[in-house]
């Protein structure tokens, strides 16, 4: 090997070094599919049969979240006592993503019931994974909120900051795409479409910690490619964003907002080519 290449490894060596422990993610990921298929039988492969198998399997997830956390640097409390306090959380989280999975269902026509809205529908997915990754971002807890929100990112196309505050009664239609950033604040009966941006006028680092992204109030519908930025934006309450608006200034209760674009389609009788315009 030549001196470069040595001198290279060295560099790499120290690099390998200063790097924190490397988390468990891979087996946090997996242990928070787990947790949803003890929360929704309809996302499990068999259903647990008594309270008593219930029971044990929330045990057996409190002591395996308190292994994992334990691999965790700097945590503002010990596993133990963080494992405890997040399990005693999981009956209002049910109910919570009950009420998303049921607003998904009375707005969708393709939507045929809770079943399939929780086993299949990646909104649904994507908004459980969030709030679970919420949770442990309110907790303090280092890289492991927004390793848990890129795991849903990569398997949704939904981009969700464990950092952003969603209300109740969620519904993601479709959501490919949707971007929700940091300190987004969402209220309760909100649709949104895919393609939705929430997100920031400007990327500077000195804006970390302020707030960059938009207030959508209650019962607020978004539809498909609607661009929202800023901190000080207020989407009122009752208000529809149609498809493809660019917003950067707050509207108020019961707004429509809509983009309008002009298209002309001409087609003579028997073309020799076709003439479209958009």
């Amino acid at each position: 090997m030549s001196l470069e290449f040595d001198l290279f490894a060295s560099e790499l060596a120290q690099a390998h070094a200063a790097v924190p422990a490397v988390l468990p993610g891979p087996a946090f990921c997996a242990l928070a599919e787990h947790l949803l298929e003890i929360l929704f039988p309809e996302r499990a492969l068999r259903a647990l049969s008594s309270a008593d198998a219930v029971a044990a399997m929330l045990y057996q997830f409190q002591g395996d979240l308190a292994h994992l956390l334990g691999h965790v640097p700097q945590l503002p409390a010990s596993p133990g006592a963080l494992a405890a306090e997040f399990t005693s959380q999981l009956p209002l989280l049910r109910e919570t993503l009950l009420e998303d999975a049921t607003a998904i269902l009375q707005a969708d026509p393709a939507a045929h019931g809770l079943t399939e809205v929780i086993a299949n529908y990646p909104g649904f997915y994507a908004t459980a994974l969030h709030r679970l990754a919420h949770a442990l971002y309110q907790r303090g807890l280092p890289r492991l909120p927004r390793l848990l929100s890129e795991y849903a990112h990569q398997r949704t196309g939904i981009d969700i900051h464990p950092g952003a505050k969603i209300g109740t009664a969620f519904c993601i239609d479709h959501g490919t795409g949707l971007v929700i950033g940091e300190t987004a604040q969402i209220g309760t009966h909100v649709q949104i479409f895919q393609g939705v941006t929430l997100g920031a006028l400007s990327v500077t680092k000195q804006l970390q910690g302020k707030k960059r992204h938009p207030t959508i109030e209650d019962h607020v519908v978004i539809y498909a490619g609607a661009t929202i930025l800023g901190g000080s934006t207020v989407v009122g309450a009752h208000s529809i964003i149609g498809g493809n608006v660019w917003l950067t200034e707050s509207v108020p209760s019961y707004s429509r907002v809509y983009h309008r674009a002009q298209i002309h389609i001409s087609r003579a009788e028997d073309p020799a080519e076709w003439d479209f315009s958009i």
